[in-house]
């Protein structure tokens, strides 16, 4: 049976960042690669149409680095890195959400699925 679709609030820590996000959050993918593992990301991927931001796009930084397909975000006061953007394999635009950024969510609760990003 799959967990239905919830609508969360998260955002960075100093409340500068913000958005509403609708996700089934049936687990979180941890991955490996150089800068999931720095961040400490237990990451949710939506569609576009399923995020909202709410305020804070003047307190954004983007950090791309590598192929630049990925634009790592982070709040430019706290360095809060709640959410990021990019293309699916389909190649419309998609949003990774660091769950832990989420409010009132147990990522710790959560199925977590590894994922080898080193490799990729």
């Amino acid at each position: 049976m799959s967990t239905p679709e919830t609508s969360y609030t998260g955002g960075c820590h100093c409340g500068a960042v913000r958005y509403t996000v609708r996700a089934a959050l049936e687990g979180v993918v941890a991955c490996n690669c150089s800068i999931c593992s720095k961040a400490g990301w237990l990451l949710a991927f939506v569609p576009a149409e399923s995020f909202t931001l709410e305020r804070g796009a003047d307190a954004l930084t983007d950090y791309q680095f590598a192929k630049k397909h990925i634009h790592h975000l982070f709040c430019a006061t706290c360095g809060v890195r709640s959410f990021g953007w990019g293309t699916g394999p389909d190649g419309a635009k998609m949003y990774s959400i660091n769950v832990r950024c989420l409010d009132d969510v147990d990522s710790s609760a959560l199925p977590v699925h590894n994922y080898d990003g080193a490799s990729a």
